[in-house]
């Protein structure tokens, strides 16, 4: 089955200059958008990090980072490229010192050796990733939605700038309101489909969705999706998904999430049998209350670009390798990579 997923009658409605400008316009839009909504400043980010510091993002603790030795370092430093930087985000507020309801985001560029590769994924990762400084008062789901809904403010300002710029990408793409359901009132309510009928189901039925609660086991005995039990806090976190009608599926823009206190990093590290964790840098910082409480998560540029131009393929909006397969369909059927 080819890797590549090819819309009936697709076709781009911008060339690859129209593409390339309009994905400056959509990338710097959302960055001062999303830097105002949430009291946002930007910071320098690290391309990779010591893997013994425990700061580089596990994703479902089964991916292998790229890795490499420097002359220049102690030849047993092991050193990992960035799968996101998750963790290393509330690190930095601890060291920059940020106060409470401020924050920091960054541009994060990544290399994922071992993603699957199709329409929405690349081995090349481009989110824009973000950490708020929060209170304990503020570990709530109610202070997670209006965290979700100040987002979601930035992604209609953009599919408004976007009607008026590009009207011959016909209307907007965005409901007034986002929808919140947990994962386990989804499994409820199409308990015969698959965590993935599920997200397609909802999101073209509510065209915006927040998806919550994402990592532990449900009702069924599955998980709805793999969590790293180390940044998020499982009852406090989500997917902010849209529907994408060129692809008429569910399409993720955003992963996020209220992170662990030490209570929820111990529940969560026993019950994904990781509790060896325990003994890293980053682990003990939360353990002994160190770093400070946070709310945080990644937005990616490449599938914002891919969602608001109404593209197919990822490669229509970021510059990566691909498989001849899928480089010989795409070019036999318009989808012109970048």
């Amino acid at each position: 089955m080819s890797k590549v997923f090819v819309p009936e009658n697709y076709h781009s409605q911008l060339n690859l200059i129209e593409t390339e400008v309009a994905i400056k316009m959509i990338k710097d839009y959302f960055e001062r958008r999303l830097s105002e909504e949430l009291r946002l400043t930007r910071v320098s980010a690290p391309l990779f990090l010591l893997k013994n510091t425990g700061l580089n993002d596990d994703l479902n603790g089964t991916e292998r980072p790229v890795a490499f030795n420097s002359y220049e370092l102690n030849n047993d430093d092991e050193i990992e490229i960035i799968h996101s930087l998750a963790k290393w985000k509330r690190d930095a507020l601890y060291r920059y010192g940020f106060e409470p309801h401020t924050g920091l985001y960054t541009d994060m560029n990544a290399i994922r050796r071992d993603e699957t590769i199709d329409n929405l994924h690349s081995m090349y990762v481009d989110q824009w990733d973000w950490e708020l400084v929060i209170k304990p008062e503020d570990r709530t789901v109610d202070f997670f939605k209006q965290t979700v809904k100040k987002i979601y403010k930035a992604l209609l300002d953009l599919d408004f700038l976007m009607i008026r710029h590009y009207p011959k990408l016909d209307k907007g793409l965005l409901p007034e309101k986002i929808f919140f359901i947990t994962t386990q009132e989804l499994e409820d309510v199409y308990p015969d489909l698959t965590p993935k009928e599920r997200e397609r189901a909802i999101t073209k039925a509510k065209k915006a969705v927040c998806l919550m609660k994402i990592g532990d086991t449900l009702k069924s005995g599955i998980k709805h999706d793999g969590r790293a039990p180390d940044y998020d806090d499982w009852t406090l976190n989500g997917d902010i998904l849209v529907y994408h009608p060129i692809l008429d599926d569910a399409f993720e823009l955003s992963s996020m999430g209220v992170r662990v206190d030490a209570k929820a990093l111990e529940e969560q590290l026993k019950k994904a049998h990781a509790e060896e964790h325990t003994e890293l840098p980053y682990h003990q910082n939360v353990l002994n209350n160190v770093y400070p409480l946070s709310i945080g998560g990644g937005i990616g540029q490449s599938r914002l670009c891919m969602f608001f131009l109404k593209k197919a393929h990822i490669g229509e909006v970021q510059a990566s390798l691909w498989d001849e397969d899928t480089m010989r369909i795409c070019e036999e059927n318009d989808i012109h990579l970048l």
